[in-house]
């Protein structure tokens, strides 16, 4: 219980913390990731405005309700007939808006694409919860959401560049547990800090304690985009169900006009993501190329490289992936066209095209 206090207190130290930067009004996108963004960086629904009632006499000022659809038409090429741990459907409805105040937000998100490991019921609760914007460039989340295991672990379907994950966020992150949650932004550090119960799909009723935390610094945000963005950040999150385990991972990414680059390695102690709990040593790390070549044209490449179990060393697996995503309305409407080599040390070599299809509404 002495480290759950010291990291309550690491908390409030932060959110108390007295203003030195000179930064922005904060803008929260109701977005799945709960990012901060600018007004021009928020993504759009194709409907949005018609989807959207406001309300003159009530509690809630606004309702919004929305769907998403992002789906992939496949064909592999493996002599073992094994289609691998891809999982590429996203089927929700739900709505989400705000309070009268103007601060505080809330989203309650269902999926209808069940999954193999899991019951329909289990697996339909997505986002859900409220957050609160009182405190200045703070977001205190209580509820059901995405924990930031990992940089693009925690990211929304929506954001991903390529169709899939990297092999260390579709096993370490891309889970949503239920807690409470604070995210921070300021001109040169962000970070999001929560605990969580370790419950995954509403299988158990809080079988252990989860904290999850990330941070990242933003060394050129002086320039004010010269020099392009750089991005430099580092996480863990340690919890307990079933077995202790604990996750660690590094970032670093750096944008200039139309070129992207981001590099991220993780390793697990056991852990506790989207496939299953394990005790296994895990690590992982992947690389990425991005190059819009029009605004609506962009070409992407990716190395990727997981070893499931330290122990065993021989079994290295690793993916090298090359993208096209064209967007005919920004994220809200856009195609990809993906092709995956997966080469495998103890299985045989594997090819993927995939061609995907993402719709806000």
């Amino acid at each position: 219980m002495k480290l759950y206090k010291i990291l309550m207190v690491f908390i409030l130290i932060l959110i108390f913390t007295p203003q030195v930067f000179s930064i922005e009004e904060v803008i929260l996108d109701t977005d799945e990731d709960l990012l901060y963004k600018k007004p021009a960086e928020k993504t759009k629904y194709l409907l949005e405005e018609v989807l959207t009632k406001n309300f003159d006499k009530s509690i809630v000022e606004s309702v919004h309700l929305f769907g998403i659809y992002r789906g992939d038409f496949s064909f592999d090429f493996n002599p073992s007939g094994e289609s691998g741990d891809y999982d590429f459907t996203e089927l929700s409805a739900g709505i989400n808006g705000k309070f009268r105040d103007g601060k505080t937000y809330y989203e309650a998100r269902l999926r209808f694409s069940p999954q193999d490991n899991y019951s329909f019921l289990q697996f339909m609760p997505s986002n859900i919860y409220i957050a609160n914007t009182a405190i200045p460039h703070h977001t205190i989340i209580l509820g059901n959401t995405r924990t930031p295991t990992g940089y693009e672990g925690v990211q929304s379907i929506a954001q991903i560049p390529f169709v899939a994950r990297s092999q260390i966020a579709r096993n370490f992150g891309n889970v949503r547990k239920v807690g409470l949650r604070v995210k921070g932004n300021y001109d040169f550090i962000d970070y999001d800090i929560g605990g969580y119960s370790s419950d995954t799909y509403f299988r158990k009723f809080f079988p252990g304690m989860e904290f999850a935390g990330w941070a990242n610094i933003k060394p050129l945000a002086f320039t004010d985009g010269r020099w392009g963005s750089l991005k430099l950040g580092g996480g863990i999150t340690a919890g307990q169900n079933e077995i202790d385990y604990f996750v660690s991972g590094a970032y670093a990414g750096y944008e200039y006009k139309n070129l992207s680059l981001d590099f991220e390695y993780a390793r697990a102690n056991g852990y506790n993501g989207y496939f299953a709990i394990s005790a296994d040593e895990a690590e992982g790390f992947y690389t990425t190329l991005g190059y819009k070549v029009t605004p609506k044209l962009q070409c992407l490449m990716r190395y990727d490289q997981y070893t499931p179990n330290l122990a065993y060393s021989d079994d290295i697996r690793r993916e090298y992936s090359f993208g096209v995503n064209y967007f005919i309305k920004e994220q809200a409407l856009k195609l990809m066209l993906n092709y995956v080599y997966c080469q495998n040390d103890l299985f045989d070599d594997s090819h993927r095209v995939i061609l995907g299809t993402q719709i806000l509404l």
